[in-house]
């Protein structure tokens, strides 16, 4: 039987279920596509009067307009609207009805409310052979209303047509640059927002960078209104474990926020625990622990003890990290005293003291905590939240950790379930699935292990991108699935994927790469295929020599023997 991944496979595996996405959707964001236009700092803001826009992209005010300057409430918008429908055109009609739906949708509305009145206006400037700023903006409010309502396909179509329309109205210069630029911003934001809900997370981030661009042109880089959108893209690369690019994203933020608001603001207490969080990918914990220690004095300075909290566990965790297991526990049972009893919170106290208790060979103790804080969970199972799916990862890979492989595949399923009925959370459902799959084979149960491997494959290429390092673990796991159950032409396939993933984002050379490379022998090998068989380990062995091993070296020696092997199986062959 081949040899399986390495621990450094295994320990990105865990990597992508640990971390939860630090760039979640935020329900709560309606659609702001208006903007002023004049040109002070103020350019992207989004509190305006709606109908700004209106009276500046047209050299007329409509009477739709002038009719509409007394109107403060959505309720009046409501009264106006149907008052109009005898006496106005229908251009005057779609532009009150776009005007009221981005009210509504502003104000947190039900979306089922807002979305005739998004589709009225729709079918007014849709009529038009010409497109319009008006169509860009109806068709991001229609975005906007079917992200509410959890239908982002629909969402992703509406946002893409109005992408569509600026880009030509800007190719035309139709309209001029200060109306065009600060709606599509905000449409690109948009379109990040529901990626991320898809799980087409780095699609996402290429729509923030894109926003980011326009506005440090328009603003430049070191504008204070820019800490915001720096800090976004910061959490955006590191919910893709991308720590190299997320850090000068969040030091920029930090500096940006520092200048705006204070050192001592809850901005910069925010900043601080982020780029903690990234030196802590980057295993830089000491950087990390200074950081997250700032963000929670600040924090407290602040009175915001939740926040607060939070910050005290994360500085424990990262107290483990380093070894200084006995102060993570002194931590974690100070921080467990100032939470409810039946709290998300105390029950990640606890997963995190298990943690720490298991490095100190207190393996009952930890075994105890670890209950503790399933029962709490379990309790609070009927309204699943991300904390509690972030604690249950945790618990699992704990149980892991032990040895205890069946309670840890066990509660990664139960996971599964949880993210059903939380659509911002359904892009773990890659990374989770890749560690259940992982978790079967490792027991021997290969079948098993091929159903959620193959599905992590493709829910990680949407999340992460094709070349991912991440995807190629797991199709290298798929790959060793196959092997146990005899089937070396799918394995071999998968081992393909695999290499060619990793030669792009770890390089040919990396000790991950090569164990790939080895894995695919042992596929081309059962295959009989060895003249392929030769050729690749030759290749395997002279990237070992990269290395500086020598003939002495076990890694070389194990490689030189096997290809000794081959040749021998070629010529009875």
């Amino acid at each position: 039987m081949m040899r399986r991944v390495s621990s450094k496979s295994l320990s990105i595996s865990r990597h992508f279920i640990a971390s939860t996405a630090s760039i979640e959707p935020n329900t709560n964001r309606s659609i702001a596509p208006l903007f002023k236009t004049n040109n002070n700092h103020a350019l992207f803001s989004s509190k305006i009067n709606i109908l700004h826009l209106f009276s500046t992209a047209t050299s007329n005010s409509t009477p739709a307009e002038k009719s509409s300057e007394s109107i403060k409430t959505a309720e009046d918008m409501l009264r106006s609207v149907k008052n109009m429908e005898a006496g106005f055109g229908e251009t005057e009609l779609g532009l009150a009805c776009l005007n009221v739906g981005i009210k509504l949708d502003q104000d947190g509305e039900n979306p089922e409310k807002i979305f005739p009145y998004a589709c009225r206006a729709l079918d007014v400037f849709d009529k038009d052979s010409n497109p319009s700023l008006y169509l860009a903006m109806t068709l991001q409010l229609l975005g906007s209303v079917s992200y509410n309502l959890n239908k982002f396909d629909d969402s992703l179509v509406y946002l893409h047509r109005a992408e569509n329309v600026l880009v030509k109205l800007e190719k035309e210069n139709s309209s001029s640059l200060d109306e065009i630029r600060p709606i599509l911003c905000n449409l690109l934001v948009d379109l990040a927002k529901t990626k991320t809900a898809m799980g087409r997370r780095e699609e996402a981030i290429i729509n923030l960078r894109k926003c980011l661009e326009i506005k440090e042109t328009a603003l430049g880089k070191d504008n204070k209104e820019l800490g915001d959108d720096n800090m976004e893209l910061a959490q955006a690369y590191n919910a893709v474990l991308n720590f190299d690019e997320a850090l000068p994203f969040c030091l920029k933020a930090l500096d940006i926020h520092k200048a705006q608001f204070g050192h001592d603001s809850i901005e910069v207490a925010d900043a601080r625990r982020v780029l903690g969080e990234i030196y802590t990918g980057l295993e830089q914990h000491e950087k990390a622990l200074e950081e997250i220690v700032s963000a929670k004095l600040l924090l407290k300075s602040l009175g915001l003890d939740s926040d607060m909290l939070r910050a005290e566990i994360a500085s424990a965790n990262t107290l483990i990290a380093l070894g200084r297991f006995q102060e993570a526990v002194d931590t974690l049972k100070s921080v467990a005293k100032c939470t409810d009893k039946e709290s998300d919170d105390r029950a990640i106290v606890y997963v995190s003291m298990a943690k720490a208790l298991f490095h100190l060979d207190k393996l009952d103790d930890s075994k105890k905590c670890l209950e503790i804080a399933r029962l709490i969970l379990d309790e609070k199972n009927a309204i699943p939240s991300e904390e509690a799916v972030e604690a249950y990862m945790e618990i699992s890979m704990q149980y892991e950790t032990m040895g205890e492989l069946d309670s840890s595949v066990l509660l990664l399923k139960k996971t599964l379930e949880l993210i059903v009925n939380l659509p911002e959370l359904q892009h773990l459902e890659g990374s989770i699935s890749a560690r259940i799959g992982w978790l079967h084979l490792s027991i021997g149960q290969a079948e098993k292990a091929v159903v959620y491997l193959e599905n992590a494959t493709e829910r990680l290429k949407i999340n992460f991108g094709s070349n991912h390092f991440g995807v190629g673990y797991v199709y290298n796991n798929l790959g060793s699935a196959y092997m146990d159950l005899d089937k070396p032409q799918l394995a071999a396939d998968s081992f393909i994927q695999a290499k060619k993933i990793m030669e792009v984002s770890l390089g040919r050379v990396h000790e991950d790469t090569i164990g790939t490379c080895r894995n695919l022998v042992k596929a081309y090998e059962a295959m009989k295929s060895y003249s392929l068989a030769i050729e690749l380990q030759e290749q395997v062995i002279e990237d070992w020599k990269t290395h500086g091993l020598s003939t002495e070296d076990d890694e070389l020696k194990e490689a030189n023997l096997f290809l000794e092997q081959l040749k021998k199986g070629a010529l009875n062959q």
